[in-house]
């Protein structure tokens, strides 16, 4: 099946459940038995039913079955939110003395988690510049157990050389841990390109309508009962509410993302033509630096970019962003509603510099219609240019 049948079909099993279209949101803590052969057989190795409502209820296994095939492993484990999902894929392959490789790019909470957190266990941590490709080698130590890597970064968008990459962490028996939210598994195949463990915000895309907090991580057979143990160690489960949830925005994933893909591209293209914007962060268009890496790996983009401005003023900045409406002030992404905000990449860099002057704004384009967002933002640049 093409992946647009397996949005919707993945995960579903009718006959289970008396035909109903949809899987069930299935509540329970404790899981009984009528006899003691029937409590027994819980501890069976082919055993598949439920056994407490911390291992997960078929709501949550749903979720898991589809998604597992979107991204091509062989087993999904879902968690409460985006961050449990990556710091605890990160924390089931690392013990004391061991050294974890994050890229420089990488997700603010996840660097926070490795220094404030992960280092405290005992664990080395460290960081490479995104756009290093094979020269990663030169990052490696005797002890580097997992490198991590996030293409493009959430904040400033570089493209990483994942197959170059993974190729080299390979060499020395790394396991490649990779962040795809933004890809998504339609528009990315991690396990296509070296990655061993691939991580989902499925906050974002998955869900899609914000309203849910949820992480996935997907592993291939030989890498996936160390993830599954350490998630059940940590009892880190979503609730089948939130699981049911996911699953009805999983359902149309593929349509909103070709929206949001869309109406993305031709904000980015407006933006360019401002002589106030410095560069833009949007590596599908063309010229830009990892464009080519792009065009090689990825089958498409999502709404998520960047640009950064020349040198302003703080009032002319808050001009630009209060002439847009449309455009709320939001930290998360990939929702249904527009979004813009500042950040501030040169506070989160250790070993790649951020040299730009001028302030950074990510938007997200929603799915409003592309001509109002387009409005919104000549109204932005309008604004902007009387207050410069």
């Amino acid at each position: 099946m093409r992946q647009e049948t397996k949005v919707v079909t993945g995960g579903r099993h009718p006959e289970r459940f008396g035909g109903a279209v949809n899987t069930p949101v299935i509540r329970t803590s404790t899981v009984v038995a009528e006899t003691v052969a029937d409590w027994n057989r819980m501890d069976e190795p082919d055993y598949d039913g439920m056994i407490y409502g911390r291992l997960g209820t078929p709501t949550v296994w749903s979720l898991e079955e589809a998604v597992a095939e979107l991204e091509g492993g062989d087993r999904s484990f879902a968690y409460p939110s985006g961050l449990a999902a990556n710091v605890g894929a990160v924390v089931a392959f690392v013990s004391a003395g061991d050294h974890v490789l994050l890229t420089d790019s990488v997700y603010g909470p996840v660097r926070r988690f490795m220094n404030n957190v992960l280092s405290r266990m005992g664990v080395e941590v460290s960081f490479f510049d995104p756009l290093a490709g094979a020269s990663v080698k030169e990052h490696f130590r005797p002890h580097t157990k997992v490198v991590y890597v996030e293409s493009p970064g959430s904040l400033t968008f570089e493209m990483q050389d994942i197959p170059a990459i993974a190729a080299e962490a390979h060499k020395i028996g790394a396991v490649v841990l990779m962040d795809n939210t933004w890809g998504t598994p339609l528009y990315y195949k991690p396990f296509e390109h070296g990655v061993d463990v691939s991580i989902q915000s499925a906050t974002k895309y998955i869900v899609g309508h914000s309203d849910v907090m949820m992480g996935l991580v997907t592993a291939k057979s030989e890498h996936a009962p160390k993830v599954q143990r350490c998630r059940q160690d940590f009892g880190l489960i979503p609730g089948p509410d939130d699981s049911y949830l996911a699953l009805r925005g999983l359902r149309t994933m593929h349509v909103r993302l070709a929206q949001h893909q869309k109406s993305a591209l031709a904000l980015a293209d407006l933006l360019a033509g401002s002589a106030s914007v410095e560069r833009m962060l949007c590596p599908q268009r063309p010229g830009d630096p990892g464009h080519d890496l792009w065009k090689r790996d990825f089958t498409g983009a999502c709404g998520l970019f960047g640009v950064v401005f020349k040198p302003m003023s703080k009032k002319a900045l808050a001009a630009f962003i209060d002439a847009m409406p449309l455009f709320a002030i939001g930290a998360s992404w990939g929702g249904y509603e527009s979004l813009v905000m500042q950040v501030h990449p040169e506070k989160a860099r250790t070993v790649s510099p951020w040299t730009d002057k001028g302030p950074v704004i990510r938007f997200h384009a929603g799915l409003e219609n592309i001509d109002d967002l387009l409005e919104n933002v000549e109204a932005g640049l309008t604004a902007l240019g009387k207050a410069l």
